[in-house]
């Protein structure tokens, strides 16, 4: 089966002049957190992935709302997740079997994600994703303020090149397993311009030219027996990587690893890492998976007994968590002593 173009999808889902004005905007604010022009906290906030576009758009107007009572501290991206990476089997996210029923409807799973990527930029929410599959980028980065290379990809050669080349600022995580090295490599190589193989806006392969991505940085996301938001852990990475005249910039991730596997503990990561920010200007912000509601479910067999805005992926925090979380970032108490 053929799939339309990026180019044909983009005519259908177009993005006007003041939605794409938005997203370049939004991304020049990463940058300049990124070299401490921004004095803010960025965050990574939203749902595992994405599989009901209703409940997504709940929770990004939800988002935006809490995002412009917070706007002088941090600045909040909606963790826009249409893919999901696998260890082993499972649903494999929005654009892969949007009908959550392994019918793997993929031309289907595009259309509803460039939709859903429109509608948040128009709404002036920024979006970020992490890149998977190399072929879908040509469909969506128009639409992506801060991309990420994921836990299992960080380590593989194209994905790094594909950093290279995407127009947003890009985080590598550590592996599943800890290792560090392969997001600081990974975040060296995407920096480096490079000559690939790439999809184009009509479809086709064709030879391309990266000049190199001068905003990737590294994620510290645990692993599955160990935590990394400690000091001594930001302490060595951001060594690593000065070693490698790197600049050193590191963002947490407060689920995965480091909350080993128990949603509710992101809070606690959250604590931890918000008072080492206080001291650490190197740290860029935080990654936190939150929900409509808390926890997770599996998909049902019957689609009709799914609980609504619960995740279907990892369990996520509820939204009224989220919020208790992230609105005492404007405490006058908070903001003094981040500010000294």
């Amino acid at each position: 089966m053929e799939l339309l173009s990026p180019k044909d999808l983009k005519k259908i889902f177009p993005l006007s002049q003041r939605g794409a004005a938005y997203i370049q905007e939004s991304r020049i604010v990463v940058q300049k957190i990124f070299e401490r022009q921004d004095p803010r906290l960025l965050l990574i906030v939203g749902p595992c992935s994405i599989h009901s576009i209703e409940e997504a758009l709940e929770y990004a107007t939800a988002l935006k709302k809490l995002s412009s009572q917070v706007e002088d501290h941090c600045f909040i991206i909606l963790r826009a997740y249409i893919e999901k990476p696998r260890t082993h089997m499972g649903w494999k996210g929005l654009v892969h079997d949007p009908h959550l029923n392994e019918s793997h409807d993929i031309e289907q799973g595009l259309t509803l994600a460039r939709n859903f990527l429109v509608q948040l930029a128009e709404m002036a929410l920024p979006a970020a994703t992490e890149f998977l599959t190399p072929h879908l980028a040509p469909y969506i980065e128009d639409l992506i303020t801060w991309g990420c290379i994921g836990a299992r990809t960080s380590a593989s050669q194209p994905h790094r090149i594909l950093a290279s080349h995407l127009p947003m600022p890009i985080g590598f995580k550590n592996s599943v397993d800890g290792n560090i090295d392969c997001a600081i490599h990974g975040v060296s190589l995407a920096r480096r311009p490079h000559r690939f193989m790439h999809l184009d806006d009509n479809g086709k392969i064709h030879v391309t030219n990266s000049s190199g991505n001068p905003f990737a940085h590294v994620i510290l996301r645990g692993s599955s027996n160990k935590t990394n938001y400690d000091p001594l852990s930001i302490q060595q990475t951001l060594t690593q990587m000065r070693l490698l005249e790197l600049p050193p910039r590191i963002l947490i991730d407060c689920s995965h690893g480091n909350c080993q596997g128990q949603y509710f503990k992101q809070k606690e990561v959250f604590a931890h890492v918000l008072e080492e920010y206080k001291k650490n200007p190197q740290i860029l912000g935080m990654m936190l998976e939150s929900n409509l509601e808390a926890s997770s479910q599996k998909i049902p067999n019957q689609l009709s007994d799914l609980q609504r805005g619960v995740s279907i992926t990892d369990p996520c925090l509820d939204f009224s968590m989220t919020e208790e979380l992230i609105s005492a970032l404007a405490s006058p108490i908070v903001m003094s002593c981040t500010q000294n």
